[in-house]
């Protein structure tokens, strides 16, 4: 039984689990856009979601807690140019949306090994 079970681990060991999804949430945030398998994109979708709400709520606080989103996010992916367009660009975008930044689009197996993959974007107002 798998009662309480949350997270995905994708066939991989903790710290292999940490750099794939550190890497296609910054994949993610630079190109907008991103063709992946569902198990992947619905592992990273919500932390994404997450990161964009920190940076939206962050637009309205004071210095110290734009400071404090800012270090938060950038300890999650370790790169201060994806931090950089998340805080700057595309939190802005979603300050008048309460959730729902991401929409997943079935596109059908992989021929190889018939993994169902998605194109997973952000939504454009």
């Amino acid at each position: 039984m798998r009662h309480k079970v949350a997270g995905f681990k994708l066939g991989r060991s903790k710290d292999q689990r940490k750099g794939l999804r550190r890497t296609l949430i910054k994949q993610f945030f630079t190109h907008e856009r991103m063709k992946t398998t569902r198990a992947k994109a619905l592992a990273i979708r919500g932390e994404a979601e997450r990161m964009i709400t920190i940076a939206r709520r962050s637009a309205n606080g004071s210095d110290l807690d734009k400071v404090n989103a800012r270090r938060l996010v950038a300890a999650r992916l370790g790169d201060p140019i994806v931090v950089k367009k998340l805080f700057d660009e595309i939190a802005p975008r979603y300050a008048n949306r309460n959730g729902g930044y991401t929409r997943m689009f079935k596109l059908g197996p992989r021929q190889g090994d018939a993994a169902e993959m998605v194109l997973l974007e952000l939504v454009e107002d």
